[in-house]
């Protein structure tokens, strides 16, 4: 290491504490008092304090001012993909439970299968409240030397509270721990205004604010784990158990009073701890050996596998929790879109980028696969897996609506809770990558390594195994008609400009014949009946009928007056069937020439000039490397020659 990486790190260390130095606060709960008249939100409680870190994010509208809005929130949105819903649902609880609604006295359960997001978004909002706490926005403030962090506030007498919140408007729930209250007797000799506050940063590590407990062997496993235990250094010298003296508040539910308490795998738990969550869910109280009830504000938050839940609701001892739990469902995504940006998150994360390149469209179709093991069959017979999965992707198919999409997911009320998980198929990628020898995977290389991974994978059953074989060969379909694209895309030389001159030209024609007006040659400028022939050699590449083509060219106009409207321009990447069907057309033009030059196996000058120039487009503009570029030539020609 040089001098200046020296200098560096001892420079960044030093601004680091600096930044601690600049967080820390201590003064008299007098001194705080007057913080809180000047700003109420530092004594917010936990489910308002998680809403407003929520939401100081931002929030996105997708399709905005359609019924089929979706709101995303930027706090999940860099992490988690395609599960917009069931985030929806958690931030509404907390926006509920920041009003003080009875919804913040219930335990908030994630359901879904293993993969699916439940224990990313609690880490999210565990490492969001650490970070949220260090800003002037999420200031929280805790008594010194109190276990359980406890709000200073609750130093305010209860006959006060009433005159406090008519002068200032800030609201007071809660009591002093039994520690607190000895101190305030003790060692402040009830002097409330000189009892000491500081600032506290929420930390998992330090436990502080944010709590976590895991099931392990039940007759290991104690309920002093949640709620503290005996002091036994210290009851010599106190004498008694009931001195707060002697006894830990350091149970998970003590240390995570002002924010959030995660069960990992709650219904897995020996039923005794699950009775300490009754009285705090309810009573937002810790009963905690012999001592009276202790408040307690904290969000808590499980999550679970739908058969654990099955179990749990079907036992008629469970009923008294059952009705203070909030369940919310987290099942797989269902875009390929989102899932591509799963995997393309995940192997960012590694080392094996640098080393091995991933052809286009590999994630994609891997992705593709992943969800049609997910979806359920429609029970409309016009509608197969593959439609439906880009219908639900927002692509374009032929004579189907969103009305429809959302018909679709109605009548499917468990689609998306069984399926391949997104941690199959980048192990089985990760898999593929690590292969000795291999510089550049592609689709037919990651769909062979998902497909023998069904041997080894323990939780597949011989009837899924046939049926995932199946969504194989579905998947490999729509990667044929991709890398045909992609060819015929590439050979075709200023494919940009031929597009908007056909597309144009098809606009031009569909105009005259919408408003029944002749179109006037631009060479001649004789007045001419509209291209029939044109527009039909056009709708028909995407399957558009005769009976259907006035539907297909009025959507056409409206669109494009949608789009003057707005002042934008229109263009045939404005509309995604009128795109498809153009590319189409023009491919259909070039098929022949295509076909020849990348299935022939002597080429001559000609064909192997055009051959190097297809190859040089693909790695250029297509993000393709010389192998894969290769191996999707000789493929499409594969397919071409059959």
């Amino acid at each position: 290491m040089d001098q200046k990486d020296t200098f560096d790190i001892v420079r960044l260390l030093q601004s680091h504490r600096r930044e601690r130095e600049r967080l820390h606060w201590e003064g008299t709960f007098r001194d705080y008092f007057e913080l809180v008249v000047a700003n109420p939100k530092i004594a917010q409680l936990s489910h308002a304090r998680i809403c407003d870190m929520i939401l100081s994010a931002g929030v996105e509208k997708i399709n905005e001012g359609s019924r089929d809005e979706i709101t995303r929130y930027k706090f999940f949105s860099g992490e988690l993909y395609g599960i917009e819903e069931p985030i929806s649902k958690l931030v509404e609880y907390f926006k509920s439970a920041a009003q003080r609604l009875e919804v913040r006295k219930r335990i908030l359960l994630l359901m879904g299968p293993v993969g699916g997001g439940k224990s990313t978004i609690v880490t999210l909002l565990k490492r969001g409240l650490e970070q949220w706490s260090r800003t002037d926005a999420g200031a929280t403030y805790a008594i010194k030397d109190c276990p359980m962090h406890e709000e200073p506030l609750h130093l305010i007498p209860e006959p006060l509270r009433p005159e406090i919140e008519k002068r200032y408007g800030i609201y007071i729930e809660g009591d002093l721990c039994p520690q607190c209250r000895y101190n305030l007797e003790h060692v402040y000799h009830g002097r409330h205004e000189d009892v000491i506050v500081k600032r506290i940063l929420f930390s998992e590590k330090d436990r502080i604010g944010i709590g976590t407990f895991a099931p392990s062997d039940p007759k290991s496993q104690d309920i002093t784990e949640l709620t503290g235990s005996i002091d036994l250094s210290t009851i010599g010298e106190v004498g008694v158990e009931s001195d707060p003296r002697a006894y830990r508040f350091d149970g998970e539910l003590n240390i995570a009073n002002r924010g959030l308490m995660e069960f990992v795998e709650m219904l897995k738990v020996d039923e005794k701890f699950l009775y300490s969550l009754l009285t705090l869910s309810q009573e937002q109280s810790i009963k905690t050996g012999r001592f009276a009830m202790i408040y307690a504000d904290e969000v808590i938050i499980s999550h679970t596998n739908e058969n654990e839940y099955k179990a749990f609701v079907g036992n008629k001892k469970s009923e008294a929790l059952q009705d203070r739990i909030i369940m919310i469902k987290v099942p797989y995504n269902l875009k390929v879109s989102e899932e591509e940006r799963i995997y393309k998150k995940l192997l960012e994360q590694s080392e094996v980028l640098k080393n091995v390149h991933i052809a286009p469209n590999t994630l994609r179709v891997a992705a593709m696969f992943a969800v049609l093991t997910r979806l359920e069959t429609p029970k409309r017979a016009n509608v197969d897996l593959v439609k439906k999965m880009k219908l639900y992707d927002g692509e374009d198919v032929e004579s189907f609506k969103m009305k429809d999409v959302r018909e679709l997911k109605e009548e499917a009320e468990r689609e998306g809770m069984d399926g391949i998980s997104p941690r199959y198929i980048i192990n089985r990628l990760s898999g593929a990558l690590v292969k000795e020898n291999v510089k550049c995977i592609n689709a037919i290389d990651a769909l062979r390594a998902i497909k023998d991974g069904f041997e080894q994978h323990s939780g597949i059953s011989p009837e899924e195994r046939e049926r995932y074989m199946s969504l194989i060969s579905l998947a490999r379909k729509e990667y044929d008609e991709i890398a045909k694209v992609e060819v015929q895309r590439a050979f075709v030389y200023s494919f940009e400009e031929m597009a908007k001159s056909l597309c144009n030209n098809y606009l031009d024609n569909v105009e005259a014949y919408c408003n029944k007006e002749k179109i006037k040659d631009p060479i001649t400028e004789e007045e001419l009946d509209p291209d029939e022939k044109l527009m039909r050699s056009i709708e028909e590449q995407i399957g558009i009928s005769e009976n259907a083509k006035n539907t297909f060219r009025q959507e056409i106009l409206i669109r494009i007056s949608s789009y003057a409207r707005k002042g934008k321009v229109f263009d045939y990447n404005s509309h995604e069937r009128l795109r498809e069907a153009i590319e189409k057309k023009i491919f259909a033009d070039l098929k022949d020439v295509v076909k020849i030059t990348t299935s022939t196996k002597t080429p001559d000058a000609d064909q192997l000039r055009r051959i190097n120039e297809v190859l040089d487009r693909l790695v250029r503009e297509h993000g393709y490397c010389s192998i894969c570029a290769n191996e999707l030539l000789s493929y499409v020609g594969t397919l071409l020659s059959r």
